[in-house]
């Protein structure tokens, strides 16, 4: 009675339009098929010099620009034997992945008595994959702190090493780090820069080079998912009484230095801002470090129209000059050694208001931006029955994944260095077109790694293990091929500038906070929002400036918005928004062309094809296979097509909002039946299976038109060749 109920509950998913799912079989992953793109890849990485930052975009040392599609690879996967580490180059190459973010990996990579000394019998297996991504056009980059664990070897040199050591968080990984602490604490700021200087001053015996030498390492990211004004900075100050009244001190200090007194302190901030027996003369005055305490405190000024009190001014000021100073600290040490290539400050935001402008102003005086962004999930972190998140970004233009580019300053360099649309979330596949045509393309973003790849081959559920953070499942690694050659050839223009917003750290520092931006946030997903709509970020691009002062510059946006037929279209006039009952946008370049979201019921007309599909929701590309050729001019084509994938037995209640089964392997994707024409004479479409080999089938055409059924062809891709 169960089952038939579940089957009941779900028929909506089992069983669209009469299409019957098919088995994902990815047999021969590694092999030399249509689809492989290492041959678009620069190889060796590193031969055009070290990445360097051009006002906003990435170049080589030598003049060559760059963008960059590329994965994370975390804990232990960076250490991987000679045989996977090839399979690992192999697998990334074809799927045309030019990067890779090495993400928290120095936990177990030293001595396991001093945290700051790698050993080279545990660094031997990743000096083998680095110099096997070198050779294949592969780059590289650090974000190697995330909590720096300290180690007994390290007691003599700290303030307190037993409080850090002892320090519990629900994230286990934090747990007996430097974390949030490292960001105002001299010396924990002392092992996280020796650590990082004694990793660049390693020569790789596969290379020859220290790291510090080695053009292929792209980027070195100072801390990841960290910052001064993060949230878990109090529960880290309550487990460690000592680093609390050092942070009180450093403070009373600063507050001393600018006001002279307790007297002209307490007139300044007007009998506001200090507990009961905080005094300036006994250095006890506590700066409230958590983004949450300050994103309240400017969303109650802007409610009542007053200016920011002049304490949390104050508070946000001297964190963010300890920010800034670390940094400054740390990029010195790092340029020491030579090291030419970009570095990073970190990734993270920090709230609302006052703390969000100042955290981005300190990563920007390093460097590029970077963020990170999820959508989607479920009840954690592992794929589990209970309620789900099944919004679709395509439905809100500018929503979820491509919101995180309101973050991007002008004159910098922007990456989104973590993202996902996570499972259970049945409309996953639109996340990877949306970062690729709106954020790399239109926005001009310059690097994206997607979060994560643990293994060099697809998995057999749609989630890693039990894990809901997984590159490698067919919504998303096998649209790489097409996406990667829009990016490589630059298909999709950068858009002109929309609006520009405006920001003069003057102004904040008299407690002014014109146009608040906003953020929404449950746990690594957010959301948000400034004084520019953003159904901007389809329109053209939008960014954030540091200047003299505070201003929003818009442009008119009545041209590009139908608000009528809510139609958005792009200042470069290759993509095309729709939102309503059916929303999905349309890409139409010169080598790219296709739909992504939940199909009309019309005809899609486009430059080079006409394509019509009765799905309620798909991706259809078409792309030139050629680098430096058009659809109209290349003479082989590939199509790829993507619906929903789910494990075979996957259940969801009627209206899709819980998921009531996991099922199990194999997965099970929803077939893409489609009409496709094609302007140009004399074309064939061979079918390809699941790693882009020739089957030996074809489609012949009626009356000019190929009728493609997916549940009947059962398979992703196909191929076009003209004579």
């Amino acid at each position: 009675m169960k089952h038939l109920l579940f089957f009941l509950l779900s028929v909506g998913t089992l069983n669209l339009h009469g299409q019957d799912w098919f088995s994902f079989n990815p047999e021969g992953h590694l092999d030399s098929t249509v689809i492989d793109m290492s041959a678009w890849l620069d190889k060796p990485a590193g031969h055009h010099g070290f990445l360097q930052m051009k006002e906003d975009q990435f170049e080589f040392a030598d003049g060559t620009p760059v963008k960059f599609w590329g994965v994370n690879m975390g804990s232990n996967t960076p250490f991987p034997d000679s045989e996977k580490a090839n399979q690992y180059v192999r697998f990334m190459s074809k799927y045309g992945i030019n990067v890779v973010r090495f993400h928290k990996f120095t936990w177990e990579a030293t001595d396991g008595v001093h945290s700051t000394i790698v050993t080279d019998d545990k660094w031997s297996r990743l000096d083998y994959f680095s110099g096997a991504l070198r050779e294949a056009g592969i780059y590289y980059g650090w974000s190697h702190i995330y909590g720096h664990r300290v180690l007994p070897g390290d007691s003599s040199r700290l303030l307190a090493y037993s409080e850090v050591r002892g320090t519990s968080f629900p994230w286990a990984h934090l747990s007996g780090s430097s974390a949030s602490l490292v960001n105002f604490a001299d010396d924990l700021q002392a092992l996280n820069i020796e650590l990082t200087v004694n990793m660049l001053n390693h020569v790789n015996p596969q290379t020859g080079l220290r790291y510090a030498d080695d053009p292929a390492l792209a980027f070195i990211e100072l801390q990841n998912e960290d910052n001064i004004f993060w949230g878990a900075m109090e529960a880290s100050l309550d487990q460690t009484p000592t680093y609390r009244a050092l942070l009180c001190e450093k403070f009373s200090n600063w507050l001393k230095e600018k006001y002279g007194s307790h007297e002209a302190l307490e007139k300044a901030w007007r009998g506001m801002g200090l507990e009961e027996n905080e005094h300036l003369d006994e250095k006890n005055i506590y700066p409230h470090p958590n983004h949450h305490a300050f994103t309240a405190a400017c969303e109650a000024a802007r409610e009542t129209g007053r200016d920011l009190p002049q304490f949390w001014v104050d508070r946000a000021f001297f964190l963010y000059e300890e920010q800034t100073a670390f940094y400054q600290k740390f990029v010195q040490a790092i340029r020491d050694t030579g090291y030419k290539g970009i570095i990073v400050g970190s990734c993270w935001q920090a709230g609302s208001g006052i703390t969000h402008l100042l955290n981005l102003h300190a990563d920007y005086e390093v460097g590029p931006i970077d963020r990170h962004n999820y959508s989607g999930g479920g009840g954690g972190h592992s794929l589990q029955p209970g309620p789900l998140n099944n919004a679709s970004s395509v439905r809100a233009p500018g929503s979820g994944l491509l919101s995180t580019g309101l973050q991007q300053v002008k004159d910098r360099p922007f990456q989104i260095s973590e993202w996902m649309a996570l499972i259970p979330n049945e409309w996953t596949a639109e996340a990877s077109p949306i970062i690729a045509a709106y954020g790399m393309g239109l926005q001009g973003w310059d690097a994206s790694h997607s979060f994560a790849l643990g293994r060099p081959h697809f998995t057999p559920t749609i989630q890693a293990g039990r894990g809901i953070y997984n590159v490698t499942t067919p919504t998303q690694l096998s649209l790489y091929p097409a996406l990667s050659a829009m990016i490589y050839r630059g298909d999709i223009k950068e858009g002109d500038i929309i609006a520009d917003r405006q920001y003069a750290l003057s102004d904040l520092r008299e407690g002014q906070l014109p146009n608040l931006e906003k953020i929404s946030q449950q746990y690594d997903i957010k959301d948000f929002q400034s004084a520019v709509p953003t159904e901007a970020l389809a329109m053209g691009r939008v960014v954030l400036s540091f200047a003299e002062d505070s201003q929003v510059d818009k442009a008119s946006m009545d041209a590009l918005w139908d608000r009528a037929n809510k139609v958005i279209k792009s200042n470069t006039g290759q993509l095309e928004w729709h939102y309503g009952d059916h929303s999905y946008f349309t890409i139409n370049s010169e080598g790219t062309q296709g739909a992504v979201g939940f199909m009309p019921d019309q005809k899609i007309r486009l430059q080079d094809i006409n394509i019509q599909s009765d799905n309620e929701f798909a991706i259809i590309l078409v792309s030139s296979l050629d680098p430096e050729k058009s659809i109209q001019n290349s003479k082989r084509l590939l199509v790829t097509t993507i619906a929903r994938a789910r494990n075979k037995g996957m259940i969801y209640n009627a209206d899709h909002t819980e998921l009531l089964d996991i099922g199990e392997a194999p997965i099970e994707l929803e077939p893409v039946n489609f009409n496709l024409e094609i302007k140009k004479a004399n074309p064939t479409i061979h079918v390809l299976d699941h790693v882009g080999k020739r089957t030996g089938r074809k489609i012949e055409p009626q009356n000019d038109i190929f009728y493609i059924k997916g549940e009947q062809e059962k398979t992703i891709y196909y191929e076009i060749i003209f004579p």
